[in-house]
């Protein structure tokens, strides 16, 4: 039976994992899915001591997939760097998992319009999706600190297989969307950026039928809030798609729209792109949107439950065009509708 490891973590990702798990499980009732919850972040390090318990990365590796909801928050910001709930979990989660591709899909939904701070002939076309890389650059690089004279350095390297592989991901994406494959780098002022740029290249001519563009960062940010329709695939390195994608977060009116996939080819990590939003947790205010789509990617990347995944999406399009909105995404004469009502709405409309 397909086992999902599930990991709720802090904040809001308590009130929005349940609506994601309850949607999942009413279009799969009949596949004999089982979920298994489990600790992580902060709340794991309160019960354990360890923000990335044995048994949760043990279940994680045993598990099929994995549905996440958010980490961190201010109660766990006293702690050292390294014990914190976003590096002591997150990232060696990614590295167990060899998850080096971050999938961010951005599609206007026509009844949002209203809700994004750009212009609506800006947005009304955006379909896009930014595939970033995710277990290398400065993140994992090399890091440290020098007492004389005082200096702080982070190392941003990659291997050519790093590059390769995730710059192959994007270019069978592109073949599967409208074939046109945007690499961002910083070539013009960064050693890797050229190295990044050489690979992308060659790998290029594996896809004859692709076309490849390159584009510095900073002018790619400029892009996407000028003319973000431009933009088909868009492939970038690990901290350059930290940045875009919550820059690009609001193309779609907000971040609590934002469903991820974290993939290794084997394995598939899925969560909302937002935080764990401490300011609003437990009072039913958070938009469990974006984690409901991310359950939807998981149904349909990790199980091939297409037409599943197509009723969860359509269902959240319905409960939008109805005017249904959740505080994030309200605009006058909208009507707000709080965690578990959004929940409950979108399973009535599957």
């Amino acid at each position: 039976m397909p086992e999902i490891a599930v990991l709720p973590g802090d904040g809001i990702g308590q009130e929005i994992m349940p609506e994601a798990v309850a949607t999942a499980r009413a279009v799969t009732e009949n596949r004999g899915f089982v979920w298994r919850e489990h600790l992580i972040g902060g709340a794991a390090i309160d019960a354990t001591g360890g923000a990335l318990p044995p048994d949760t990365l043990a279940a994680c590796l045993e598990a099929d997939a994995v549905l996440l909801g958010a980490v961190g928050g201010p109660k766990w910001d006293a702690l050292p760097v390294n014990q914190r709930p976003e590096p002591a979990a997150l990232l060696p989660l990614r590295k167990h998992l060899a998850l080096f591709a971050n999938i961010r899909p951005i599609r206007m939904i026509p009844a949002l319009i209203g809700a994004s701070p750009l212009k609506e002939e800006v947005v009304r076309n955006v379909d896009l999706v930014v595939v970033r890389e995710l277990t290398g650059g400065l993140y994992f690089g090399e890091k440290g600190r020098r007492s004389s004279p005082p200096a702080a350095y982070d190392t941003l390297i990659y291997t050519e297989e790093e590059v390769r592989r995730i710059t192959r991901l994007a270019f069978q994406w592109a073949r599967e969307r409208r074939r046109r494959l945007c690499s961002v780098d910083k070539a013009n002022v960064l050693e890797s950026s050229r190295f990044w740029r050489e690979i992308a290249l060659d790998v290029a001519r594996e896809f004859p039928d692709v076309e490849l563009t390159h584009m510095y960062v900073d002018n790619a940010a400029m892009q996407l809030v000028r003319q973000p329709d431009q933009f088909d695939v868009i492939v970038t390195e690990n901290t350059f798609g930290d940045i875009l994608t919550d820059l690009a977060s609001v193309l779609g009116g907000s971040i609590g729209m934002l469903a991820t996939a974290s993939l290794s080819g084997k394995k598939g990590l899925y969560e909302p792109a937002h935080g764990s939003a401490p300011d609003i947790a437990g009072q039913d205010k958070a938009n469990p949107l974006a984690a409901i789509l991310s359950a939807a990617m998981m149904l349909k990347y990790s199980f091939g439950l297409t037409a599943e995944s197509e009723r969860v999406e359509n269902a959240v399009t319905a409960v939008l065009a109805d005017g249904w909105r959740t505080a994030d995404l309200a605009e006058p004469g909208a009507r707000i509708i709080g965690t578990k009502e959004m929940g409950a709405k979108v399973r009535a409309a599957l």
